[in-house]
This record gives C-alpha cells, sequence and structure tokens, in this order.
C-alpha cells in the first residue's frame, strides 16, 4: 500500500520528546515557589508547555510577583534544574525509532525551543544514539523560537532537504504549529493527556511512540517485533490490585508512587511479569489508559494474571512491564478498551516464555 506521506527527513523535539524531562523537573517550580509562600497554577504552566526560555521565565516571574530579575531567577533556579535533567530517561519507543531511521539513512535533527547551553547537559543522557543526529539546534540559534517555524525552516536547511520533505516529532502545541508553519509535516505525541483536544492541527496523533508508523510517511518499516511483542525497556510499578472487574481482569488502585517510573505517554496493552508476597510471580498483561469522560483526565490501569485463577488477595504488587502487545482501539469507554482479548493472552503466554521476556521473572531489580 503506498504511504499517505513522503518524507525525506526527520526533525525531533527534545524536551518532552526525546526525554521526559517534564516529569523529571516537574516539583523544581512547587519547591522554588515555596520559599515565597507561592504555589503553582496548574492552568497557567500548561499553557507555558514548549515555550521559550525567556518567554515561560519572564512570565513565571510576572504570574507570581517574583522578586527577581530573569537573571537573578534563572541563576536560582538552573543549579535544580540541571540536578533533575539527569534523572529524565528517554521516552518510550524514542530510541528505537532513532537506531531504525538512522540505520535506514534518513537525515535526524534535534530542534529545541530550551537554549543551546541546556540542550548540551541534557543529549549526554542519549548516550550513544545520541550521536543519530547530524544537527541539533536550540531556540538562541534562531531569530525567533517555536512557534515561529524558524527552526525547523534552519533545520531543514542545515540538513539539505525541503522542509515539506520533513517531518516533525513534537510534545507541545507551540511545537506542532512552528513545524506546520514550516510546511512541514507533524506527529504530535502530547506531554500533557489533559491537553490532547489542542493539537488538532498536527497530520496524526500518538500516545506514544511506540506506535509510530514509519510506513505511513514512505520510511522503512519495523522488523523487531518478536511474535508479536515488541520489547520495551523495563518499567516498574507497585501497585494496589483492586477490586476484580472480568474473569481475572484486577484494576489497580494507585497511590503517589505507582507510575512512578511509567511515563504518562504510555497507553495500551502490555505484558509482563508480577510479584507479590502470597502468590510468587505471575505472568500478566496489563492494560492502562486515560479516561477522558470526567473533568479530570485520569490514568487507568487494568492487569490480569495468567498464571492463577483464584482470589487475588488485595495486597501492594510489583509489576514490571516489558513488552508492548497493541494501542487500545478507542478511548470512549476507558474500561471496556482496556478488555483483554484471548489473541492478547495467548501472545502473552507464549511469549513470555522466551528467554527475551523470561529471564526478567527472577530480574534482581524487580525482585
Amino acid at each position: 500500500m503506498a504511504a499517505a506521506h513522503q518524507v525525506s527527513a526527520v526533525i525531533f523535539d527534545l524536551d518532552g520528546t526525546i526525554l521526559d524531562t517534564e516529569r523529571a523537573t516537574r516539583d523544581v517550580l512547587n519547591e522554588f515557589l515555596a520559599a515565597y509562600g507561592k504555589v503553582p497554577d496548574p492552568e497557567k504552566e500548561e499553557k507555558r508547555l514548549g515555550q521559550m526560555y525567556l518567554e515561560s521565565t519572564t512570565g513565571i516571574i510576572r504570574d507570581y510577583g517574583l522578586p527577581l530579575t530573569v537573571e537573578e531567577y534563572s541563576k536560582a533556579m538552573h543549579p535544580l534544574y540541571l540536578k533533575r535533567w539527569q534523572k529524565a530517561n528517554p521516552l518510550p519507543g524514542v530510541k528505537r525509532l532513532v537506531k531504525h531511521l538512522y540505520k535506514n539513512r534518513v537525515p535526524l535533527a534535534i530542534a529545541s525551543n530550551s537554549i543551546r547551553r541546556n540542550i548540551d547537559h541534557k543529549v549526554p543522557k542519549l548516550e550513544d544514539w545520541g550521536e543519530c543526529f547530524s544537527v541539533i539546534l536550540g531556540g538562541d540559534q534562531v531569530p525567533n523560537g517555536k512557534p515561529s517555524p524558524d527552526i525547523f525552516l534552519e533545520s531543514a536547511k542545515r540538513l539539505g532537504i525541503n522542509p515539506s520533505s520533513c517531518l516533525v516529532i513534537e510534545d507541545s502545541v507551540v511545537g506542532v504549529k512552528g513545524a506546520k508553519a514550516s510546511g512541514a509535516k507533524a506527529v504530535a505525541v502530547p506531554s500533557l493527556q489533559s491537553q490532547r483536544k489542542h493539537y488538532n492541527i498536527a497530520d496524526i496523533i500518538l500516545y506514544s511512540l511506540l506506535d509510530f508508523d514509519p510506513e505511513l510517511w514512505g520510511l522503512p518499516p519495523f522488523e523487531d517485533r518478536i511474535q508479536g511483542v515488541l520489547p520495551i525497556d523495563p518499567l516498574i510499578s507497585t501497585a494496589q490490585i483492586g477490586d476484580r472487574i472480568l474473569n481475572n481482569l484486577h484494576r489497580v488502585v494507585s497511590d503517589e508512587r505507582t507510575y512512578d517510573c511509567i511515563p504518562d505517554q504510555i497507553s495500551g496493552i502490555y505484558l509482563g511479569w508480577a510479584k507479590s508476597k502470597v502468590h510468587g510471580f505471575s505472568k500478566v498483561v496489563i492494560g492502562t489508559g486515560w479516561d477522558f469522560s470526567q473533568q479530570t483526565v485520569e490514568r487507568v490501569m487494568v492487569v490480569e494474571f495468567l498464571d492463577y485463577s483464584g482470589k487475588i488477595e488485595t495486597e501492594p504488587v510489583k509489576l514490571l512491564v516489558i513488552g508492548y502487545i497493541r494501542k487500545l482501539q478507542s478511548t470512549d469507554d476507558i474500561l471496556q478498551a482496556l478488555s483483554i482479548t484471548d489473541e492478547d493472552r495467548s501472545i502473552a503466554r507464549d511469549a513470555l516464555d522466551l528467554p527475551t521476556f523470561s529471564e526478567y521473572a527472577h530480574d534482581l531489580h524487580f525482585s
């Protein structure tokens, strides 16, 4: 089948697209403002996502009435952010995609509204695959930052590719607007699920790059699934197993630690292992997504135990998520969308017997 679009190069945003810096730095502003007797306004902070550094900083000083200049604020905040950036991990699917494109000689760039000095502190987190990007640009290296198209036009120029033949991958609305203004195609992978309705200008909206389809853009297909499962970097969750919804499907009762290691972009049906004091190790299928039916958008997670059919005690359970099966078909009814099918169970049972996935059952970190 012919691709819907033909692209020759891919340009990535950095914060919230490649690295999960948004979550890593989520509490920095709270801690800083507390010293001034202030608390962040969630609505204002959501609107700041993806802004240029100077615009964001000026807005924070103004909105909270801080007795600081931009320079004083920056000097105080920089070491706090620098420490948190070291804890930011690559987001699901991005390493796989970057290496795949690089292997297939697709030119790659990073175009970020962050100033170049800050980018240089973050790129080492990408380890060896950071070298896949032949162009890296910061917002201070072009006349105007996003939503201006300047940084995408300059990235395309340095890549030697017409902007109309570029694909931009972004997590912010301002980034998507800038990409479209440059003439490029845009894939949105929103950092804030509550803001998904604002991304309609994008050519496609994904939950994570695990769902990225290269063939849609005329790019070489992935060929790395193992018996229908995409291996992912392990994600750990400490969960409380709640009421049974259907058969062996149980809802997870979350607390403040449940999603510490699970990025907000994670959505779909996964497989892995569960460990509890009562039931020991068990193969599990895990479904997670977002409930948009309420005024406040909430994450929902369910677990089906494949090795145990009796009553599941309400006790803490460690979940190790190690493989991705499929995306959710719909999110109109989140519990219906998270239903585990017979095919999901069959895929999970067979895959978890393979060394690629079985070796994690007794992983020291998991144990």
